[in-house]
């Protein structure tokens, strides 16, 4: 038998399994690569021997022949003529793409799996904008005109980038892959050329307005639709609108991003409004109706019973935000009692105020006649003790 134990290499048993196999050594491989220890000649040869063990275990028949005849099945005994990491780049290199681009990125493995496809599509990019809207814009929605510079078409080659009908010629600096590749080490890094921006072709006579991009820096202007009951932080795509594509490759997309400045009269917590309304002492204690404004910029009448504390709340429903998308439903409106204490009081005010204090009768503030009964009782418990 072999002198070397591959299922001891990998740490598997001899009746493993092909998916166990693959997912002990990608495990391993990760562990092991030399790019994670860099200068490191254990982890260096300890890596070589996973590949080689690998090899041939990934194999049905190799691992056969392995299983019967040891190393002396392949003649030098080594599963990959050759060693070194050219053991594990044969024809399952998938295998080891999905190592690398664990450790390198997810690019990493293109140019081994073949060259890179062709294509004059190069989508131009996504776009973002910021804006700042009022609570009652939110409540009615908004059409909004927006500008904004980007790429757009270029109109005298309509977005093709070349005149007349000036066709490809194939890209010098790449040959025509779409793609330069960089030596790293042992590997090889590949990256989109940067001449034909990874398409493999360029313009032989490109436009003199746009030099063959198909597209200019210009000011755009897009009308949007701001939905009634948008809520803060809501994310708007308006297809198409975002910078225009290469040589007439598709445009990108605009994201508007919707952010609700702070009101000064009411605060928002999902489709609901709150608000603080003071009510006067008078109105407070005897009772009565007060305007309350709402967002639609319309009042409601609201009534006050007699004896209204302060905090006291009160629903109004239906007065808060459009509930977005749906059939003209709203959400509510929450007010708060704050109860004003009258100042600048003329001498009769105060003359009426005491008479109203003498003639006060037990029960009529509970609340505070409630608490200085607990005192009492509070300081009364600790004298006894």
């Amino acid at each position: 038998m072999s002198k070397k134990d591959y299922y001891e290499t990998l740490g598997v048993a001899k009746n493993a399994s092909q998916d166990e196999i693959k997912r002990v050594y990608r495990k391993l491989a990760m562990k092991y690569h030399p790019d994670r220890n860099p200068g490191d000649k254990e982890a260096e040869r300890k890596f070589k021997e996973l590949n080689d063990a690998y090899e041939v275990l990934k194999d049905d028949s190799k691992r056969a022949a392995y299983d019967r005849y040891g190393d002396a099945a392949f003649g030098n005994g080594a599963a990959g003529a050759g060693g070194g990491f050219q053991s594990g780049f044969g024809e399952d290199f998938s295998d080891f793409a999905d190592v690398f681009s664990n450790i390198f990125g997810s690019g990493f493995g293109s140019s081994a799996r073949g060259s890179r496809k062709k294509s004059n599509a190069v989508r131009g990019s996504d776009l973002r904008y910021n804006l700042s809207i009022t609570l009652e814009e939110a409540y009615h929605g908004k059409k909004h005109t927006i500008k904004y510079k980007t790429g757009v078409k270029c109109d005298p080659c309509g977005g093709t980038g070349r005149t007349n009908r000036s066709g490809y010629t194939s890209c010098l600096a790449c040959g025509g892959t779409g793609a330069i590749r960089v030596q790293q080490g042992f590997f090889t890094v590949e990256t989109a050329c940067r001449t034909c921006s990874g398409t493999g072709s360029v313009i032989k006579d490109p436009c003199k307005s746009c030099h063959g991009q198909g597209r200019v820096e210009k000011e755009k202007s897009v009308a949007v639709s701001i939905p009634a009951g948008v809520e803060d932080e809501t994310k708007i795509r308006v297809s198409g609108e975002g910078e225009a594509g290469l040589k007439g490759s598709p445009s990108g997309d605009l994201y508007i991003f919707v952010s609700i400045k702070k009101h000064p009269i009411f605060k928002r917590k999902d489709n609901d409004l709150y608000c603080d309304l003071p009510i006067k002492f008078t109105t407070a204690v005897l009772g009565g109706k007060v305007e309350v404004p709402c967002i639609n910029g319309a009042t409601a009448i609201l009534s006050i019973p007699a004896g209204t504390q302060s905090g006291s709340q009160f629903r109004l429903a239906g007065k808060g935000m459009l509930i977005m998308k749906s059939n003209n439903v709203f959400g509510d409106l929450y007010v708060k009692a704050a109860l004003e204490t009258p100042i600048n009081l003329t001498i009769r005010q105060k003359e009426l105020l005491e008479e109203f204090e003498k003639e006060s009768s037990t029960g009529s503030s509970p609340e505070s006649e409630s608490f200085f009964q607990r005192v009492k009782n509070f300081w009364g418990d600790k004298k006894d003790k």
